[in-house]
């Protein structure tokens, strides 16, 4: 479990879809699971339960905090 902090767009190259999905600041989420072959992770998040794919190089930009 984790909860988004924020995001790391210093060279203002984050793609919109990050924010326009739902992937806000403060929202808690999980990982369900990453696709063999360094493939997408699988996400869970918000209290709607919205699962959606990222891809490594989506997921670098954004800044989480581990949560237990």
């Amino acid at each position: 479990m984790g909860k988004i902090l924020g995001y790391d767009n210093d060279h203002l190259k984050m793609p919109n879809k990050i924010i326009e999905m739902g992937l806000l600041p403060e929202t808690s989420f999980r990982i369900l699971y990453q696709a063999p072959f360094n493939g997408p992770m699988y996400v869970e998040f918000g209290a709607e339960k919205s699962r959606i794919a990222l891809r490594e190089e989506e997921g670098d930009y954004i800044i989480v905090e581990e949560l237990n």
